[in-house]
């Protein structure tokens, strides 16, 4: 069984590449990047399209207002189109449009050619390792995402991992 310093040494590194990966391929694609949230919604719209905007406040753990406010956001960049639910017209489904698909898509080639030159600069036993570990990764992914998250109001920020989070009032 893995030590509690194995694990928290894991999330920290994943954390760390999930990071750099996305700047390093964002500045490649020489734009700007999004925030992380409007990230998080395009890749959740993209994956369940014709989804409302209280079944994407649900599913990410955020507040409706906060939805409201990226959705705005992403539809005024051109990546995000809201269409009238024909069976109830109070409700919005959300897709992405193309120019998001191609932003994505663009983003996908990027990345990928980052991390084909970094895994080359590896010895062949590491490189194999890393990729070896992705089904794993995967598993990994799909036990995470069918644990429930707290409300907003549970959520102890001391258990995010986050040390700014974790830092006791006056610390920070």
């Amino acid at each position: 069984m893995a030590t509690n310093e194995q694990v928290a040494r894991f999330g920290a590194v994943l954390g760390e590449l999930h990071r750099l990966v996305r700047r390093r391929s964002t500045a490649r694609a020489g734009r700007d990047p999004l925030p992380e949230a409007q990230v998080e919604l395009l890749l959740l719209v993209r994956d369940t399209p014709g989804i409302s905007g209280k079944e994407v406040a649900q599913r990410l753990g955020t507040a409706p207002n906060t939805v409201s406010t990226l959705v705005r956001d992403l539809t005024d960049a051109g990546l995000l189109a809201r269409d009238r639910d024909p069976a109830d017209r109070r409700v919005v489904r959300l897709r992405v449009t193309e120019a998001a698909h191609r932003r994505m898509a663009d983003h996908q080639r990027h990345r990928t050619a980052l991390l084909t030159e970094a895994l080359a600069d590896l010895d062949p036993a590491a490189r194999d390792a890393i990729l070896a570990a992705v089904p794993h990764l995967d598993t990994l992914l799909t036990t995470l995402r069918g644990h429930t998250r707290p409300e907003p109001a549970e959520r102890d920020p001391r258990a995010s991992g986050n040390p700014v989070a974790a830092a006791p009032p006056g610390a920070g």
